[in-house]
């Protein structure tokens, strides 16, 4: 009986059922690359005889049917044609990072994923309807990435104050509005916020400006109209101590008005920090300010077109 361990038939030409191969005699395998090929079917059954499965990539393959992978640490299926809806996994609780990207998954996000995961990446798909509440109770979690999708409803309070969640990165989708999470906030471990491109209303959530690890946060391309708010434009000038500098600040693309903040007007030059506040609805925000840049100011005429009244 072979004792591999590693096996990679990545781009090999393979066509086919994966039924065809002997995997029971495959008992030790703990790394299985099957990318790049064109196996068509489903993971046929001898699969269950791989205990010691930790890593699978299928990436640019077809197969599914996964739960009977109990030890399995790492899944890519990013890059196939996978359709309907998202297959359960909730079975596969040593599961830790999951790559489902740039396929065709439809239906909602899947409630029922396996709370060990740390990094979640299902970009580039059709998924709908809510972030499930109960996402938050995947305590382990550090990454999410949902961008290119068509997600809509409201973004839940709880991703804000989440115990691990470093990276939240959900642009491009359909997301009308933010849920406040109250002061708790400050304790997010949250460094990177990505919402732009979506169509989010009201006031810019100010709460942001008081996450003490936050240090790259984008609006670009919603709806928000408001004054820019001082938390926010403190933290990128003069964060205070104990609290990380908000290297990126980027709220261009939408209906801010007002006047810059004196806070930004001190700032010559870019230095470290990258703010941009292009094509809004902003009083004198010409393009020689370097925040300014990206975009001229929307017209009167066009400001108005959401219904708010500008100074």
């Amino acid at each position: 009986m072979s004792r591999v361990t590693e096996l990679a038939l990545d781009q090999a030409g393979y066509v086919g059922s994966l039924a065809s191969t002997s995997w029971n005699l495959l008992p030790y395998l703990h790394t299985l690359d099957l990318s790049n090929n064109f196996f068509a079917g489903s993971i046929p059954d001898s699969f269950s005889n791989l205990t010691r499965l930790q890593r699978l990539s299928l990436s640019r393959t077809i197969p599914l049917s996964l739960n009977g992978l109990k030890n399995l640490k790492r899944l890519e299926l990013q890059g196939n044609r996978l359709s309907s809806q998202f297959p359960d996994l909730s079975q596969l609780t040593n599961l830790s990072f999951l790559d489902a990207s740039d396929n065709s998954i439809s239906g909602e996000l899947p409630a029922n994923l396996p709370t060990s995961l740390v990094e979640l990446s299902m970009r580039n798909n059709q998924l709908k309807g809510n972030i499930p509440a109960n996402i938050s109770n995947l305590f382990y979690l550090q990454v999410i990435d949902l961008s290119h999708n068509n997600l809509t409803g409201s973004i839940p309070s709880g991703l804000f104050t989440h115990p691990s969640l470093q990276q939240l990165t959900l642009s491009y989708n359909d997301f009308e509005s933010v849920q406040e999470p109250g002061d708790s906030s400050q304790e997010s471990e949250l460094i990177a916020v990505d919402l732009s491109s979506n169509m989010i209303h009201g006031l810019i959530p100010s709460f942001m400006g008081r996450m003490r690890k936050l240090s790259a946060l984008s609006l670009e391309n919603n709806r928000f109209s408001d004054v820019i708010p001082t938390q926010l434009t403190l933290k990128a000038v003069v964060p205070g101590q104990g609290v990380s500098q908000l290297e990126r600040l980027l709220l261009g693309g939408n209906y801010l008005f007002g006047a810059i903040p004196g806070q930004l007007l001190k700032m010559r030059d870019p230095g470290s920090v990258t703010v941009r506040l292009g094509d809004n609805c902003l009083y004198r925000c010409p393009l020689r300010f370097f925040f300014c840049q990206g975009g001229k100011q929307k017209s009167l005429m066009e400001c108005k077109r959401l219904g708010q009244v500008f100074p």
